[in-house]
């Protein structure tokens, strides 16, 4: 049997979707520190700033670098919504479009990696943690041989990037 939707049942699917999705990715986001501390190819790198001052030296050293600043999602303002109670977390995304291009030349499927993610994040014990997934992960994830120089060039300025809060 064919089941026909119109707009406003398909806007309802849609909602109900975006609700689970959302509602999953806070409860993956409030998981404690252990499970984050074993995500496989995450690179995790403690702050020696507050969390308000990591997020904006990160954003100031992405500008420095000249590189693409798309957007910053506050997690925990999101969760307050939900009335959901989470540590600060901001997810910022940025990039260097000619870069990233190359690799979803190689897999396309590579998109969902890219632009680059960094997850800023305060734990329960005031600590601001800066992380990232590690690009030789995703490009054994994705199967991408062909683009060594480019993982190698997108690893250390993602290294770079967080380091920059790493230390005074």
């Amino acid at each position: 049997m064919t089941r026909r939707f119109n707009r406003h049942s398909l806007g309802a699917i849609a909602m109900g979707v975006s609700l689970s999705l959302t509602a999953s990715a806070i409860a993956a986001v409030a998981q404690p520190a252990a499970a984050a501390e074993t995500a496989q190819g995450v690179v995790r790198v403690q702050s020696a700033y507050r969390f308000d001052d990591t997020v904006a030296r990160i954003k100031a050293d992405i500008a420095g670098k000249g590189i693409r600043f798309f957007t910053e999602i506050d997690q925990a303002e999101l969760a307050k919504g939900a009335q959901i109670d989470l540590r600060p977390s901001k997810l910022l995304i940025f990039g260097n479009p000619p870069l990233g291009a190359q690799f979803l030349a190689s897999n396309p499927y590579a998109g969902l990696d890219w632009p680059v993610r960094i997850l800023v994040t305060e734990d329960s014990q005031g600590k601001v943690w800066v992380a990232y997934t590690d690009f030789a992960y995703i490009a054994d994830r994705y199967e991408i041989r062909d683009r060594q120089a480019q993982i190698k060039m997108a690893s250390e300025v993602a290294g770079s990037i967080a380091g920059s809060v790493a230390g005074r």
